[in-house]
């Protein structure tokens, strides 16, 4: 009995450690690299750690913002390089109706839903489904019925890759099984192409943003519908000009969509926006097949401790987060987001990295 005892002991403490090491090692940093740009993703919120590529002198610098490991996203409430979802931005009220049912969600944002609610994508452990260093790494995640209180279950995929020598592509796939849902993802990566050390971006950043729309927002940031013309206004980036040149005409800074001129027909990609940093000479290019991005200046970012305990200030870094319209299901003027099962939710943005 006492060897038996002993037997079933030793059994039990290897099952946990087993499962403690299994656990352990369900969360990992995965490069991509191809000796002109590297990137560095954790499998928890299928989140973007770093982005380092060269300026005009062939100088490496990480230009993205971050931590400096894994466990301090857990607790992260600025969103830094996370997939977020399942609907990206805010839904007004916490709550849509579909199909005559009302459905009721996390109020974690002033009485609003954002981003996907108060345990979104971007906080959830994705399996990594594929990973060639120089190429991809794909992850997937199922989103249960019920999650976060969005109807149905959601098979959900995002690839990130690797494109020729200067590319970073973001390939995102939603598959509804049983029921509509609403779906609109977003890559949210705080960016500054002076290096993420480099402070403010007010003036170092010059931005080109292919709009000549935008969805305005009440006080709450929730739109209200409208669909207004920048020309004229502090929105308007058509032609290149510093990000901080217009503050003045601002509440706090951009927080806003905008509805992209697109150029080619269907789900092609068309050009979203072109940023530069005029120290490091870095160029970002973007497209995306979606219908807007978000452009924000992180003006809810301050004193938070990052990488190599750098302090991150308020306008230290900018997103670009191409979307479909934020609370399109409380609009219907809006472009729809809501996916019925045997149809497909696709969602592609490419970045191009240049210095001069």
């Amino acid at each position: 009995m006492a060897k038996a005892l002993l037997c079933f002991s030793i059994l039990i403490i290897a099952f946990t450690y087993f499962n403690v090491c299994k656990a352990d090692e369900k969360i990992g940093i995965y490069e991509l690299q191809n000796g002109h740009i590297s990137i560095n993703i954790t499998n928890y919120g299928a989140t973007v750690l770093n982005v380092l590529v060269p300026d005009r002198n062939g100088n490496l610098d990480d230009i993205v913002l971050g931590f400096g490991s894994v466990d301090e996203y857990k607790n992260d409430s600025t969103y830094f390089g996370a997939l977020v979802g399942r609907v990206a931005n805010r839904i007004g009220g916490a709550q849509f109706t579909l199909n005559g049912h009302v459905y009721k969600l996390p109020a974690n944002d002033h009485g609003n839903t954002l981003h996907g609610g108060s345990r979104g994508f971007g906080d959830v452990v994705w399996t990594v489904y594929d990973y060639v260093k120089d190429s991809h790494l794909t992850l997937t995640y199922d989103s249960h019925d019920g999650e976060q209180g969005f109807p149905g279950e959601l098979s959900v995929t995002v690839t990130y890759l690797l494109i020729g020598r200067n590319k970073f592509g973001i390939k995102m796939e939603a598959n509804p099984k049983n029921k509509p849902t609403p779906v609109n993802l977003a890559s949210h990566t705080y960016w500054n192409l002076g290096g993420h050390t480099s402070g403010n971006i007010l003036s170092s950043h010059t931005i080109q943003l292919y709009a000549s729309r935008i969805t305005p927002v009440n006080d709450n940031l929730i739109p209200t519908g409208e669909i207004s013309p920048v020309e004229g206004t502090a929105y308007d980036f058509l032609e290149p000009r510093t990000i901080g040149s217009k503050f003045n005409e601002l509440p706090d800074g951009y927080d806003i969509n905008y509805v992209l001129d697109r150029t080619g027909a269907g789900k092609t990609l068309t050009k979203a926006a072109t940023v530069r940093d005029g120290e490091s000479g870095r160029k970002m290019e973007l497209w995306t097949d979606q219908a807007g991005v978000q452009f924000y200046t992180s003006n809810m970012l301050g004193d938070t401790v990052g990488k190599g305990r750098f302090v991150y200030k308020k306008y230290g870094g900018f997103c670009l987060e191409t979307q479909g319209f934020p609370d399109s299901v409380n609009h219907r003027n809006f472009p729809s987001q809501i996916v019925n099962p045997g149809d497909s939710y696709r969602h592609v943005m490419v970045y191009r990295f240049t210095a001069s």
